[in-house]
C-alpha cells in the first residue's frame, strides 16, 4: 500500500521451519542471541543484552557492557504468539514496527514485518545512512529487515 506521502512502509517476511509459538518465543526471549547487533544497534560491539519487556507498554532496549541502556522502542501491542507492535526509536523520528507470526503448518511459520511511519522523516533524514548505507530512499531498511529476519529463521 503506497501512502499519500509516497513513503510506503517497509515490508519483509521470512518462512521459519518451526512452530509459531517457538518462533515468537525465540524472537522475544532470545533476541540478544540472534539479533545482528553489529550493525543493527546503537552500541554495536558494546551490546551485551537485548531485552524485551514482555507486555504492552514494555520497553525493548539494549544494554552495553558498562551498563548503559539504549531504548529501541515501546511495545504498543503484545499478543503472543500472533503479533507484536512497537515504536522504533532507532531512527531520527519515532516510527513503528509490527511483526506478525502466521502458522502455515505444524512446523512452518511466516514472520512478517511492516515498518511504517516514514512520513515523519524529512527527505534528508530518509536519504541518510542508517545501519546500512543508503537510508530508506535507497532500500537499506528493506535489506536490513531481510537480513534480520533471516537471522531469526536461522536461530529457530
Amino acid at each position: 500500500m503506497i501512502m499519500a506521502s509516497g513513503r510506503p512502509p517497509v515490508r519483509q517476511s521470512v518462512l521459519v521451519r518451526s512452530t509459531r509459538e517457538h518462533t515468537f518465543e525465540t524472537f522475544a526471549a532470545k533476541m540478544g542471541e540472534w539479533w545482528p547487533v553489529n550493525p543493527f544497534s546503537a552500541g554495536k560491539d558494546r551490546v551485551r543484552h537485548v531485552t524485551v519487556e514482555r507486555h504492552a507498554g514494555g520497553r525493548v532496549y539494549e544494554t552495553w557492557a558498562d551498563g548503559t541502556q539504549v531504548e529501541w522502542g515501546t511495545l504498543l501491542a503484545w499478543d503472543p504468539p500472533h503479533r507484536l507492535k512497537m515504536t522504533w526509536a532507532i531512527v531520527s523520528a519515532l516510527t513503528e514496527v509490527e511483526l506478525t507470526f502466521t502458522e502455515l503448518g505444524p512446523s512452518l511459520t511466516r514472520v512478517s514485518v511492516i515498518h511504517a511511519g516514514w512520513e515523519k522523516l524529512s527527505a534528508k533524514e530518509l536519504a541518510a545512512d542508517c545501519a546500512l548505507t543508503g537510508g530508506y530512499l535507497n532500500g537499506s531498511f528493506d535489506k536490513g529487515w531481510a537480513l534480520i529476519l533471516g537471522r531469526l529463521a536461522a536461530a529457530t
